[in-house]
């Protein structure tokens, strides 16, 4: 009997082992990337920036052209590309320790100019590649190892719901929260991130698809565990669902 393939790697990805931790779902995301770069078939003029963090190696996975930003500046450089090659189409990908807060005024700003690019947020309430330090997005209670006791809103103020703050800007076109944490999740993390794309192809604005991921190993979890988080602990306070669309 011939075999047929019917599951494959996309051809906007490349084929390299990957560096991240066991049980962390950035693999997920960066698929669904490739996959939806495949889908619109805009590998050949599409552009990534990645900043500093866990997606720092970004440009070894997705095969198209790459930058790389300083810390919490990527919405900066990929404004600055798009404005000069307007045919082409730019994402950043970005963790919530990059993008919230170092990066919190660059892509507050991007967002109120309404600079079309596509933002891919992948928040996973901690710090990364950095050695599991208190975020922006950290839940209340949650340790990390500039709180060890918790999250105390007294002290570190309330975990911060990007999306919902760049929604009360005018310019924005698109702005969603999906997750990848279990299977039943990614098949509409992979229709936003399509509709996130497509925003920017029809010119309508900015978009942005805030993804909630795990992180097993800062979080201290086996993977099964750190995904039952994410469903029990993080999504009640991140609810999914779209927050602002094209008009």
């Amino acid at each position: 009997m011939k075999e047929t393939k019917i599951f494959e790697r996309p051809k906007s990805m490349s084929d390299v082992p990957t560096h991240y931790c066991p049980g962390c779902t950035h693999g997920i995301a960066h698929r669904l990337v490739a996959e939806v770069i495949d889908e619109l078939g805009i590998q050949k003029k599409t552009f990534g920036v990645a900043p500093v963090g866990c997606s720092v190696f970004l440009y070894n996975y997705i095969d198209t052209d790459m930058y790389e930003a300083a810390h919490g500046r990527a919405p900066a450089v990929a404004s600055a590309v798009k404005r000069i090659r307007p045919d082409m189409v730019g994402f950043t990908y970005q963790g919530d320790g990059d993008l919230a807060s170092i990066g919190m005024a660059e892509i507050v700003h991007a967002a109120n100019r309404g600079e079309l690019i596509t933002v891919v947020f992948i928040n996973n309430a901690i710090y990364g590649m950095t050695g599991g330090q208190m975020a922006p997005t950290t839940l209340l209670q949650q340790k990390a190892t500039t709180c060890p006791l918790g999250r105390d809103p007294g002290v570190n103020g309330y975990p911060m719901r990007v999306a919902e703050l760049l929604a009360t800007l005018a310019a924005p076109a698109y702005i969603t929260r999906v997750s990848v944490a279990k299977p039943k999740y990614v098949a509409k993390a992979a229709a936003a991130v399509k509709r996130a794309f497509q925003t920017q192809i029809d010119r309508k604005g900015f978009s942005f698809v805030e993804i909630l991921s795990t992180c097993p190993t800062n979080w201290g979890m086996r993977p099964a565990d750190a995904a039952n988080w994410v469903e029990e602990k993080m999504i009640p306070y991140y609810p999914l669902g779209d927050i602002k669309v094209p008009e």
